[in-house]
């Protein structure tokens, strides 16, 4: 009797230290929702304008199978993680209106994302985008697209097709010129190209009518052209860390400007670090309404 108890002592205790094992540390954080039963949508948190999901900061190289079954994910945020592949199945997201891939290993897009009609802000800014896929334009609704911090040296012709974008950040990275798509985009009131290998701004700037806020620093660009002192809505100019010598006596049309700024928050003008020739630097110390006035001056003399 006793060993009959002693063997099923034995028995018992076997399974338990089957299940102690250290296999559960290879469970992935959402592993623990599934194995307990719980139904994946009981992660979606439901606000006032978007059902929301994310799985930041989690150290995933691939996107959970059971991601695409929540058809209803409004806003998406698989942010800084190491993902280099985003799938095709991205496509039954059709819902998506906020997708966050910033900081992830990604080099490329899938044509997919074409489907994707309700997406109106796309963040893939740090990451190793070499090419971005010309689909991405039928995304006609988007108003907000970051690739900054990437490997781009162009953008596809079509994306002069983005009629609604109001913001684009392109910064850091290797782009000689501005993409003549972005003169096409009437809407856009922000624009990102500090950091890049820009050696002149385009005369074709001027079309932008609606632009507030131009960002440029960080480049090689050797002339303030006039045309840029046609888009008069221009609240924030930022030429900073350049190789600008002259000013165009019509930067007094620029006449949302309101300051010499050296926040790189501030709104007005930003020159500073550029070689300019004398007397400039004087009168840009002196404040914009000293540097218009000379600028002014010049003309007619």
């Amino acid at each position: 009797m006793g060993a009959r108890q002693s063997r099923a002592s034995s028995k018992d205790k076997g399974p338990k230290r089957m299940l102690f094992t250290g296999r559960r540390q290879k469970f992935s954080p959402w592993d623990d929702v599934l194995l307990s039963g719980r139904d994946p949508r009981s992660l979606l948190k439901r606000g006032m304008h978007h059902v929301s999901f994310s799985l930041v900061t989690r150290g995933m190289t691939d996107i959970p199978d059971f991601l695409w079954g929540l058809s209803e994910v409004q806003k998406l945020n698989l942010s800084h993680n190491q993902l280099r592949v985003l799938p095709p199945e991205v496509e039954k997201l059709s819902r998506i209106v906020v997708l966050n891939l910033c900081g992830n290993r990604l080099k490329s897009l899938p044509r997919e994302v074409s489907l994707l009609q309700c997406l109106k802000v796309l963040f893939v800014n740090m990451n190793c985008l070499t090419e971005v896929p010309a689909e991405l334009s039928l995304c006609r609704k988007l108003e907000v697209l970051s690739l900054s911090h990437n490997c781009l040296s162009q953008l596809p012709a079509c994306f002069a097709d983005l009629s609604r974008l109001r913001k684009l950040n392109l910064s850091n990275n290797f782009f000689a010129h501005i993409p003549m798509c972005v003169f096409s985009l009437k809407e856009l009131i922000f624009l990102h190209m500090g950091s890049n290998r820009l050696e002149n701004i385009a005369e074709s700037i001027q079309h932008l009518a609606s632009l507030q806020i131009f960002i440029a620093e960080g480049n090689n660009i050797h002339s303030f052209p006039r045309s840029l002192c046609l888009v008069t809505s221009l609240e924030l100019l930022n030429l900073n860390n350049n190789d600008i010598q002259t000013l165009p006596s019509e930067l007094h049309l620029l006449c949302r400007l309101v300051r010499i700024a050296w926040n790189p928050m501030d709104k007005g003008l930003h020159i500073s670090h550029n070689p300019l020739s004398k007397p400039l630097p004087e009168l840009v110390e002196g404040g914009l309404e000293m540097l218009f006035g000379y600028l002014k001056d010049k003309k007619h003399t």
